[in-house]
């Protein structure tokens, strides 16, 4: 048993190691593209149902070369897949492939959302599909995630009018998106969300077609095309030094557990997107075409596309500082205007480029991966401006305590400024979890009553530190989260996320098991997972000894 219970904590050990992430170093290309994205007001969502079914070259086109913000909508997390690289089945499974899919986005330079939705393995067609998810639920899901992320574009990676000739997630997926185009704007659809969101109707849906959908390239060839926008995605980025498909190469590679590490590619790739909704754009190798992406569609915010085109015209690759002035400028008329979502999303934008082009790095490392509610630990904290333009740390604020630090220090040139504070953590504050499994949950959906976490990759972080700084005379608040660091003799500087966990108790043993089913042994890992998380918080396919399991299916055997 405690061979188990030693080998579980080293699997969950190695995971957080390895999607620990280190801050993000721009360079100057960095920089200027996303100046450039600055300029660019267009969004799209693509949707499938699984990781490892979205296109990564599309997203990374969209990205990288059109400018819009993009996001990957994977109805499931997929934890009926295969893992590769592991033990770790179903739920556990999800959770590796979720940080994939992060993984992922941070190299195409997509966003990611999901559905509450669960992989339950191969389904031979969506009315099965459908009738285990809980249709209307994961249609509200699609729904939430058009209101939130305001696409002027769909794109399904998978036809809905094919039933019963593919996996039933797939055709599923499809299908919801479809109807969810237009049920997104109609304010009787699903009305609890619009405390949170607004109706929103997309300009276009588009199925993006293969020559696989048609059974063969030579099929394809013959297809009539004329509903279908047509477009190159294999661009190379000189900047980057990397075409769009070995971006979109690397991209897929992050999908370990599915063994899909790729090989990139160089020279002409297209992409087919047949129109479902919508009207046909007039430039048939531009998705956007005849769609507002300036400034102008937003009210007072003409004036910031064209400062915006000056900043990028005059941009300093060997002094990106140089930029500072034009986009405080901007920011201060971001700022002005009313709530919504461009300017909320862009404003967020704006300041983090303004930390790029001013060099700063500010960094909270805590003395332990992980601590208990009540506990006190200690952070070492980093800050340092690397530009000679007036930045003044202010005040530093330690969340969620509500602890402050006034200091007014006037930050010198690439001078470091670091501290040490000891912080005792609150009682009630909360575990480090997947927040869709904090409940119990049947064959095919999870329960999530929390409407603003439904479609987040992961839990939010609470632990942060947050730099008031006034930078040439503006003042912007920098949020941290607070992480681990350590220096590894192979690997070098080795990230990790802080976590709040449970004291570990051998008690729990007593109360919790899981029982197994006839001819079948407990569940993998369950008895062990159970005494190393919060019990009522983390269940993983356990439950109290009696009781029947929750999710109601056999338990699998070593």
């Amino acid at each position: 048993m405690w061979k188990k219970i030693t080998l579980l904590v080293l699997i969950l050990a190695a995971l957080q190691t390895a999607w620990g992430q280190s801050p993000r170093r721009w360079n100057s290309g960095d920089i200027h593209d996303a100046i450039v994205k600055l300029n660019f007001l267009g969004s799209a969502l693509y949707v499938a149902a699984h990781p490892d079914d979205e296109n990564t070259r599309l997203i990374s086109y969209l990205a990288n070369d059109v400018k819009a913000n993009v996001a990957y909508l994977s109805l499931t997390r997929g934890d009926g897949g295969q893992n590769l690289v592991g033990p770790e089945i179903e739920e556990l499974l999800g959770v590796i492939r979720t940080q994939e899919l992060l993984a992922a986005r941070r190299i195409d330079g997509g966003r990611q959302f999901f559905s509450r939705a669960n992989d339950f393995g191969f389904s031979k067609h969506p009315d099965e599909t459908l009738q285990i998810w809980n249709r209307d639920e994961v249609l509200s899901d699609v729904v939430w995630a058009i209101r939130r992320w305001q696409p002027d574009i769909i794109i399904n990676r998978f036809d809905h009018r094919s039933p019963g000739r593919t996996h039933g997630h797939h055709t599923a997926s499809g299908m919801l998106s479809h109807e969810a185009f237009e049920l997104s704007a109609d304010p009787k659809a699903y009305p609890a969300q619009l405390q949170y969101v607004k109706p929103w109707q997309p300009k276009r849906l588009f199925f993006n077609t293969s020559w696989w959908f048609f059974g063969s390239r030579e099929k394809f060839e013959q297809a009539d095309k004329s509903a279908m926008v047509a477009i190159d995605a294999g661009v190379y980025y000189p900047v980057k030094g990397k075409s769009n498909p070995e971006i979109a190469a690397e991209s897929r590679s992050m999908h370990k557990s599915q063994g899909f590490g790729s090989i990139g590619t160089r020279g002409q790739e297209m992409e087919y997107l047949e129109l479902l909704k919508g009207d046909m754009p007039a430039v048939k190798t531009d998705l956007f075409a005849g769609i507002n992406t300036t400034w102008s569609r937003v009210e007072g915010g003409a004036d910031i596309g064209i400062l915006l085109e000056e900043v990028a015209r005059n941009f300093n690759h060997n002094d990106p500082s140089a930029s500072l002035t034009g986009l405080l400028k901007v920011y201060r008329m971001i700022k002005a205007l009313p709530d919504g979502y461009w300017r909320n999303t862009k404003l967020e934008e704006t300041k983090n480029i303004i930390k790029a082009c001013a060099g700063l790095f500010l960094e909270a490392i805590a003395s332990d991966y992980s601590a208990t509610p009540g506990e006190t630990i200690s952070l070492a904290v980093e800050a340092i401006s690397r530009c000679n333009t007036p930045i003044t740390l202010k005040s530093v604020s330690y969340l969620p305590m509500q602890a402050d630090s006034v200091l007014s220090l006037n930050m010198e040139e690439n001078t470091g400024y670091k501290w040490s504070k000891l912080l005792k953590l609150p009682q009630d504050m909360p575990y480090s979890n997947a927040y869709w499994l904090n409940t119990p949950w049947p064959l095919g959906m999870y329960n999530v009553a929390d409407q603003t976490l439904r479609g987040l990759p992961e839990t939010p972080r609470v632990f942060k530190v947050r730099f008031t700084m006034i930078i040439n005379g503006e003042p912007i608040d920098y949020e941290v989260e607070v992480t681990y660091k350590r220096e590894d003799s192979v690997k070098g500087e080795v990230y990790r996320p802080f976590e709040l966990r449970l004291p570990f108790s051998p008690t729990w043993r007593k109360k919790y098991t899981c029982l197994p089913t006839k001819n079948r042994k407990p569940y993998r890992w369950c008895s062990s997972r159970a005494k190393l998380t919060p019990p009522a918080q983390f269940r993983f396919g356990c439950h109290r000894a009696g009781k029947p399991n929750h999710r109601n299916k056999p338990s699998h055997s070593n």
